[in-house]
């Protein structure tokens, strides 16, 4: 475009009032209420702050955007502090902003305030999602940093109070940038790992700004989604973050947290020799209250009644048994005496006591002849005396 030396094109127009605006206001910090509010897939954000009166676009770019400690919204009423500079394509000016607070408080208080009303009408602070503690933990995941006085001062009260748990640190940085994510990580690894029995998220003391890293949204939704029992213990006693809120529960320091979550051995120790005393000592008094029902027992009609029984049965099979072997006897005694008086009938009638009082047996061909008929002259017999034989002739 071809123009005179005193018409100026759109952009001349438009850089003069640029580096007019931008060297008046090397610096800006303006109050207003934050509308059109804009967050842009690229990361930057876009809004409009304004007042009764007037209004001016805005700008935050992605690189402050993400360590913002709080979390723009319409309506809400901020001081912003930046440099005013002119976008040269729309001709428009607008604010770069450098840092943003709520109007009236301190910013991390507003963010930290704004976040906690957040959750908790989420319902991650309820009391229905808290875990309960393991009374008696063997493995403990620690998240904290590995150089600072917390992890020593839980180390040192575990080891003391119960040698035997078995300790898991994660070391993670507590403060700074991407601290934060770094403790969310680290909680969804332990989540992930599942082989812990409690975790303890711990931190020494510090400013609020110190302690910001637990303030955060990602720390506080990783706590949430553990389904390990997680303890909180950062800073002092007066010291409260959204990461206590969500917890499980919530330590006033870390040397706390430690006591919280084991018990002390030496107590338990304790515990168990009087245990095992009361135990014996009721043991050894039932034993005893047992013996004197059985003692009482045994010397009870009730009890003897069978053992007399079986006396008297027994005394009746002598008495049975002695009637019997009498009976016995007895027979024995008649079937001798029979035998006896057979055996002198039988002796009685023996041909060799008749053949003694001089009688003798006459045989003819080995038959006894008891008749003199029976004979006839020349006969050869045999004459049996009680001595011996004879051989004769009838005549």
């Amino acid at each position: 475009m071809n123009v005179t030396q005193d018409v100026l094109t759109v952009t001349e127009v438009t850089r003069r009032i640029k580096q007019l605006l931008e060297t008046s206001f090397p610096s800006a910090t303006i109050a207003g209420e934050i509308s059109n509010f804009k967050r842009h897939t690229s990361g930057h954000i876009y809004f409009t702050l304004k007042d009764e009166n007037a209004q001016i676009a805005a700008v935050l770019w992605r690189s402050r955007a993400e360590r913002l400690l709080m979390s723009p919204e319409d309506g809400m009423k901020v001081i912003v502090s930046g440099r005013i500079t002119v976008y040269e394509v729309r001709g428009n000016y607008q604010i770069e902003v450098l840092s943003i607070r709520p109007f009236g408080v301190g910013e991390f208080q507003m963010a930290f305030e704004y976040l906690k009303r957040k959750l908790a009408a989420e319902g991650l602070f309820d009391p229905e999602h808290k875990k309960p503690l393991p009374e008696y933990p063997e493995r403990i995941g620690i998240v904290t940093s590995p150089t600072g006085a917390a992890l020593q001062d839980t180390l040192n009260i575990l080891r003391r109070r119960m040698p035997s748990v078995e300790l898991i640190l994660i070391p993670v940085r507590v403060q700074g940038p991407g601290a934060a994510e770094e403790i969310a990580n680290a909680i969804y690894e332990f989540t992930e790992y599942g082989r812990v029995d409690v975790l303890i998220v711990a931190r020494g003391g510090g400013s609020l700004e110190d302690l910001w890293a637990f303030n955060e949204e990602i720390v506080a939704r990783a706590i949430y989604a553990s389904k390990i029992p997680v303890v909180s213990a950062i800073g002092h006693e007066i010291d409260f973050t959204i990461a206590d809120f969500v917890a499980d529960l919530r330590a006033p320091t870390p040397s706390a947290a430690a006591e919280l979550v084991v018990r002390d051995g030496a107590v338990l120790l304790d515990n168990v020799r009087d245990s095992w005393h009361t135990i014996r000592e009721s043991m050894l008094n039932m034993l005893n209250h047992h013996k004197g029902n059985i003692r009482h027992l045994l010397k009870s009609y009730s009890f003897n009644k069978p053992i007399d029984l079986l006396h008297q049965f027994s005394q009746r099979i002598d008495e049975v048994d002695r009637g019997m072997a009498a009976s016995v006897a007895h027979r024995f005694a008649m079937i001798k005496m029979n035998a006896r008086a057979l055996h002198l009938r039988l002796a009685a009638l023996d041909p060799q006591l008749t053949l003694k009082r001089g009688y003798t047996i006459v045989y003819k061909d080995h038959e006894i002849i008891d008749s003199s008929k029976l004979l006839h002259a020349e006969d050869v017999i045999d004459i049996k005396f009680q001595d011996g034989d004879v051989r004769s002739t009838v005549s």
